[in-house]
């Protein structure tokens, strides 16, 4: 708390009075990150063409993601901000389905895409912004660029597997979180 109340150039005092505690300070900081993740969904569904929309909200999602890895580390051990996370996860889910049916009623999204399918693009993502930061940090656009021609429905195959239920996800996502 001392270290980020002279980065801001504040007395101690004036960090404790406006946030008790360390995880205070750690929600209000979540809770801002959150906001930004929706802002960019909601902005994502005003763009008219609804692939770019689409392809946008997911590249600045990550664009969030890479610029604050601690951030990633806070929001993945569930130690703060649950309660946030939770209010987060209920507002951004219709706004990230809507952007999932624009794009396919436009015919550009591959049809068997789901909302399930998200966290698992984010996931895959995060493994390459994790190895390739140090040596190359932009290295998970050209990735995310082989994810995007691979969702187009004019690439798409028949897949074997159906999409996660929302239960599975979170099965996946809690282990994911266990440390190994």
């Amino acid at each position: 708390m001392r270290e980020v109340a002279r980065q801001a150039g504040l007395g101690v005092g004036t960090l404790y009075r406006h946030f008790p505690a360390r995880e205070d300070l750690v929600d209000a900081v979540l809770e801002d990150a959150y906001e930004d993740f929706i802002a960019h969904a909601q902005a994502a569904l005003e763009e008219s063409d609804p692939w770019r929309g689409f392809t946008w909200f997911i590249e600045e999602a990550l664009v969030l993601h890479a610029l604050n890895r601690g951030l990633k580390d806070v929001i993945e051990t569930q130690a703060h901000g649950r309660e946030r996370a939770t209010a987060m996860r209920r507002r951004i889910r219709p706004l990230v389905t809507r952007l999932v049916a624009r794009a396919q009623e436009q015919g550009t999204l591959r049809p068997d895409f789901t909302a399930q399918d998200i966290p698992l693009l984010f996931w895959a993502s995060d493994r390459v912004i994790e190895l390739g930061g140090s040596v190359a940090p932009d290295i998970w656009r050209r990735h995310l660029g082989f994810v995007f021609d691979g969702l187009r429905s004019s690439a798409a195959t028949p897949l074997e597997r159906p999409p996660l239920t929302d239960a599975q996800l979170r099965r996946v996502g809690a282990a994911k979180r266990r440390p190994s």
